[in-house]
């Protein structure tokens, strides 16, 4: 049976422009997978669609005084055209607002609720004495009761990353007024979550296409128990419940969110003319993988909300696989809107051409590690490798065609063992690329495809045409001949990463048809003798460093934006002090349990530094540690006095003391 493949990327939500994390999680690496099996002749479709609902654009909107819908309308078209600007070649582009999703969401809630998997039950919110009412998720803020985090929403800790109620946080207040919630009843709808424990261990621990990374942190979760999950919220924006007695309730965001792959599937059938191909994409019968990509911040609810509303369902296909990006940071610090450091797609794209990001965000770290954005490894990666490797070998060997042989391709009267083994080597990088696409290892794929522009490059410096071409034409034509095939091949290769830059290659190459529309197996096909060439020019520019810095002040967010000036009073708050790690136990993947001594007494220390440095590194070393700050509890451990450490791209060094001093010394 032909392979049908259902491609989704995370709904993007619609109270904000995107920024280069976005990019680098999701939505390139989903365009590059749905193009490459474009290019495979693949029954591939590419779903994506705002998500409108919920607290954060309802907030919005009743900060500016608008409406909603108006502040949903105005991102869905800014965020499309972010999306678009940088090549995302999406089948779909739908709306959670679209008729076709609120009737799909009612069908999927109600299938439930007469299938016994939603209950109503009387509940304690948070309710705002002053505004008179319930407050549900982003209306209210307080400290986590499980990492101590003191920004905490009511829907989610952004620290600890936990989904919590609005009545578990500590010391709550309304976004609004800023008073003090007070507990009152209210009747909400739960989802039997519970019920799918052991369908859903079963799932994530038996699915093999799962990667590492999500399926850890989902089974981590599963196996900790799951709780009833509150669906329903207290508002007017969103889908409403419909059942009876909902009156004045709308489903949750993160129920109504995912069904919206759904809808937009259903969208795009009915736009293409067939209102019923859909099915063929989600109904069990046909057999189609469905592949989700998101951001690692969202892995809970693909990996167990997500696969449970379907379990429950019982009409839809499980997800194939579930590819999850990790972080991007910017110079070292993870991005942050409300401190203004981010770069966004819009402001990007004013400056620069979206494939050398493209290029770069994949490049930059495999998908399933965090990645920094600096703009001098940017600017680096863009001269030494697009231009110097890339654009300089495809544009030597067509510039060299041009001056000896009128822009034609030369018939080679004799190929050597070493054209041959060249020759060989394009098809078997063709098969290489694949291979890695076909495991989601895009940034292997693209390391393949330098590989061969690099091979390229060597072998016309080897064989220098430019030479031979005096003492030995028929050497510089074979010499040439070889070398076209690599660039013609490269057409094809770069598509599905650069694909703006693909489609100029072909121009200089005058091949038919668009690469997107190509075949794969087309980057192993010769361009045959006395093939005319286009108009050849470099595929990219030199970025000269005033250019790059004049780039770069525009692009990169002032650093005295983001200081906030503190008092010497205020400084001397902060008692710093020196210790030395006595003890060191690892907490998951990414932190560490410490114990530091100061002095005479011995202080507890979670730091997220797991994978940067080892036990041995740790144990008996000194470092410098902040004694007096507010003790917190993280990943269940209670956490002391916090580590001071430096980070630059991506890599954390601890701060330690220049020599040897006193335990316990203060920092002055």
């Amino acid at each position: 049976m032909e392979r049908r493949t259902l491609i989704t990327a995370a709904l993007p939500y619609s109270n904000d422009r995107l920024h280069l994390g976005h990019l680098r999680s999701t939505y390139i690496p989903a365009d590059i997978y749905y193009r490459y099996l474009r290019k495979r002749g693949e029954d591939a479709v590419f779903i994506c669609a705002t998500d409108e609902h919920g607290t954060p654009i309802a907030v919005r909107a009743e900060r500016e005084g608008v409406t909603p819908k108006e502040i949903a309308d105005r991102y869905h078209v800014l965020i499309k055209d972010d999306l678009e600007g940088v090549g995302c070649a999406f089948s779909i582009f739908s709306r959670t607002t679209h008729p076709i999703h609120y009737e799909t969401t009612r069908a999927f809630f109600l299938k439930l609720y007469e299938k016994g998997f939603i209950y109503e039950k009387e509940v304690e919110q948070l309710k705002c004495p002053r505004c008179d009412r319930f407050l549900p998720d982003r209306y209210v803020e307080g400290t986590c009761p499980y990492c101590g985090y003191e920004g905490a929403r009511g829907d989610s800790c952004d620290y600890c990353g936990r989904y919590l109620r609005p009545t578990e946080l500590r010391n709550p207040r309304c976004i609004v007024c800023g008073e003090k919630p007070v507990v009152a009843k209210s009747k909400h709808w739960f989802f039997k979550l519970s019920a799918f424990q052991e369908e859903l261990l079963k799932w994530l621990s038996g699915n093999e296409k799962l990667p590492v990374n999500v399926k850890n942190y989902a089974l981590k979760w599963a196996s900790e128990g799951l709780k009833d999950w509150d669906i329903t919220r207290d508002m007017e924006w969103g889908v409403p419940i419909p059942v009876e007695g909902g009156e004045g309730k709308v489903i949750y965001v993160w129920f109504d969110a995912p069904i919206g792959y759904i809808s937009a599937t259903k969208v795009w059938a009915e736009q293409i003319g067939d209102k019923e191909r859909w099915r063929k994409y989600w109904g069990k019968e046909g057999g189609a993988r469905i592949v989700h990509f998101i951001g690692k911040d969202i892995i809970y609810h693909h990996a167990i909300f997500w696969p449970a509303m379907l379990m429950a369902e019982g009409s839809f296909g499980l997800p194939y696989t579930i590819i999850a990006g990790e972080y991007l940071t910017l110079e070292g610090r993870k991005m942050s809107k409300s401190r203004g450091w981010v770069i966004s797609v819009a402001d990007y794209l004013k400056l620069l051409e979206p494939d050398p990001l493209r290029y770069y965000l994949v490049m930059a770290a495999p998908l399933d590690r965090d990645a920094d954005f600096s703009w001098e490894e940017f600017v680096r990666r863009y001269n030494d490798e697009l231009v110097d490797i890339l654009s300089n070998f495809i544009h030597r060997t067509l510039t060299l065609l041009t001056r000896y042989f009128n822009g034609k391709v030369p018939k080679p009267p004799h190929l050597t063992e070493k054209d041959l083994e060249v020759l060989s080597s394009i098809k078997a990088a063709v098969d290489k690329v694949a291979e890695n696409l076909e495991n989601f290892k895009f940034r292997d794929g693209l390391l393949e495809v330098m590989k061969l522009a690099h091979l390229g490059n060597k072998y016309l410096n080897d064989t220098a045409p430019w030479s031979a071409i005096k003492s030995s034409p028929e050497r510089a034509a074979a010499s040439l001949y070889v070398a076209v095939q690599i660039v013609r091949a490269l057409a094809d290769l770069i598509c599905p990463f650069m694909p703006f830059s693909a489609k100029r290659l072909y121009k200089m190459l005058k091949l038919k048809g668009e690469p997107e529309n190509t075949p794969w197996e087309a980057a192993k096909e010769k361009l045959p003798p006395e093939h005319e060439l286009g108009e050849v020019k470099p595929l990219f520019k030199k970025l000269k460093s005033e250019e790059g810095e004049k780039i770069r002040r525009s692009l990169l967010p002032r650093e005295e934006k983001q200081m906030a000036q503190v008092s010497l009073e205020e400084f001397y708050k902060a008692e710093l002090r020196v210790g030395r790690i006595v003890k060191v136990k690892e907490l998951g993947r990414e932190h560490l349990y410490l114990v530091i001594k100061l002095g005479e007494v011995e202080r507890s220390c979670v730091a997220r530094i797991g994978g940067k440095y080892t036990r041995e590194q740790l144990l008996g070393r000194q470092v410098v540690v902040v004694a007096n700050i507010k003790p917190a509890t993280i990943r269940g451990v209670r956490s002391e006095v916090m580590l001071l450490a430096a980070v630059h791209d991506g890599e954390v060094v601890l701060i330690v003391p220049e020599r040897e001093v006193p335990e316990g010394s203060l920092v002055r």
